[in-house]
Formats: C-alpha cells, structure tokens, sequence
C-alpha cells in the first residue's frame, strides 16, 4: 500500500459521537481497525478514514492508498497525474466533517 494523500481536520465533539457518526453516514464501509472504516474501489483505490482523540474534540482522519496489485505504473495515468486530486480529496474531505457536524447535531 502506498500513501497517496492524507488530510486531517477536527470535529468538537466526542470520539464516540463522531465514530457513530462516520459509520453510520457510510453504509458498506468495512471497520478496518479500531475507529477506523475503509472503503476499497477498482483496482487501484483504498480510502480510510479514522478518529482519535483531540484536545478540541475528535481529530478525524482520511488517507488514500494506492493499492494496485497489477498494473501499478498506470495509476498515475488514470488519474491524470493527481493533477488536482489532492485538492479534489480536501474538498470531499471537508464536506464528509460537515455531514459529521450535521447528522450529530440532528
């Protein structure tokens, strides 16, 4: 597995709330370690994402992987290059800790 992007962020609130929240806001999302859920795409795509304790709340975390068994030298390629993607994975990032924030203020 190789590390392709991580973004981090904060939600002021408890671990559990925010676990409770995370897993249930992403049905079919295997629990991949302790508050860690994990979604595996295609052939190449592995998204984590995970929650530790903050002095501010929940620190909450998303990494990609790329995790190609075949074929890795053309995951760049297909990707364009990650031109933009890092940017594209901080955008989805912040709206999945809105959706956090909301459903545990629901």
């Amino acid at each position: 597995m190789k590390l392709i992007t991580e973004v981090t962020g904060v939600v002021a609130a408890p671990v559990e709330q925010v676990w409770r929240a995370l897993v249930n806001g992403n049905p079919g999302w295997t629990v991949a370690g302790d508050h860690t859920i994990a979604y595996q795409g295609g052939w190449w795509y592995r998204g984590e994402w995970s929650v530790e304790p903050d002095p501010e709340g929940t620190r909450v975390v998303h990494r990609v992987y790329d995790v190609a068994r075949w074929m890795r030298w053309g995951v760049p390629l297909a990707n364009r290059f990650f031109i933009g993607f890092a940017d594209r994975t901080r955008a989805a990032f912040e709206e999945g800790l809105t959706r956090i924030e909301r459903d545990i203020r629901a």
